[in-house]
């Protein structure tokens, strides 16, 4: 009689685990462009990289807001190279918002959670996989990239850039927000963590980057704090991880680093600074 032998099947890896599941996680990012055509094919290919890397089940929707740059003409390029299964062009005639921007990215999402991200290679897709872990461990409704903890941090920034991050409200009589030098009070501050700190005592918001576009959302979560926020700009994010709070969402945090544009020009301008600050003064009276 023929023994019976039991084989034991080696260990599955979260990976393997991940492609066999009955209902397989699918991550849709949203690259909102302008202006963005020398930066696309590059975070594009990266994205592609990390994700096919990592077997992580994607699809990356590009809204352009009607780039003179020719970004679209290079967005329709990507759509040929990669297939319209994974790059998918939706753009709209012009500027309307960040937020309607991701409005309308989310409804022709197929994925089940949503990432968001700058395309101009200020933030790397190799943190993504660090974002899809840290929400399976912790079942976070968000998950955020942060500059302010552990090793993260921010890379060739301009005083300027560091004021509207942090939410800093400056009064220093002869010195332009907009001007070029630092103000001497602020010569050796350490700006990021300190102005960082202000907001986070006006605000209580349970996340340590306020101001950061490097997310990872739950699909039915960011269509819900969408519907709840009111706010345009830059102020924004911000007010996302606030309505989040109050709506008792969970957010786990991913140290990242953040570096600043290579190709191109900041879209930050004085008008964006002054309605930032407007929008913080706002939350802290209304929140």
């Amino acid at each position: 009689m023929a023994s019976l032998e039991v084989r034991r099947s080696p260990p599955r890896s979260w990976r393997q685990l991940e492609v066999r599941s009955p209902r397989r996680d699918k991550y849709s990012v949203l690259l909102p462009t302008y202006n963005e055509r020398e930066n696309l094919p590059l975070i594009v290919w990266l994205l592609v990289k990390s994700f096919s890397e990592s077997g992580i089940n994607y699809e990356i929707i590009i809204i352009d807001d009607g780039s003179p740059d020719g970004t679209r003409d290079v967005a329709e390029q990507l759509e040929k190279i990669y297939g319209s299964d994974r790059i998918l062009l939706k753009p709209r005639e012009k500027k309307l918002g960040l937020g309607t921007a991701y409005i309308h990215g989310m409804k022709h999402a197929t994925g089940n959670y949503i990432i968001i991200m700058d395309a101009d290679l200020s933030h790397h897709p190799k943190f993504i996989p660090e974002f899809i872990r840290k929400q399976k461990e912790g079942n976070f409704d968000i998950v955020s990239g942060t500059r302010y903890k552990g090793n993260g941090g921010v890379y060739g920034w301009d005083l300027k850039r560091k004021i509207i991050s942090d939410g800093v409200l400056l009064c220093c009589p002869g010195w332009s927000l907009l001007g070029s030098s630092d103000p001497p009070i602020l010569a050796s501050w350490d700006y990021s963590r300190g102005a960082n700190f202000l907001t986070q005592i006006l605000l209580r918001p349970g996340a340590s980057d306020l101001t950061g576009s490097f997310r990872l959302y739950r699909k039915e979560v960011l269509e819900k704090l969408i519907e709840k926020c009111v706010s345009k700009g830059y102020v924004f994010q911000m007010e996302m991880i606030v309505r989040a709070r109050q709506l008792n969402y969970t957010i786990g945090e991913v140290p990242i680093s953040f570096v600043d544009r290579v190709y191109g020009e900041s879209k930050l301008g004085g008008n964006e600074i002054v309605s930032f600050l407007k929008g913080l003064l706002t939350l802290f009276a209304t929140t």
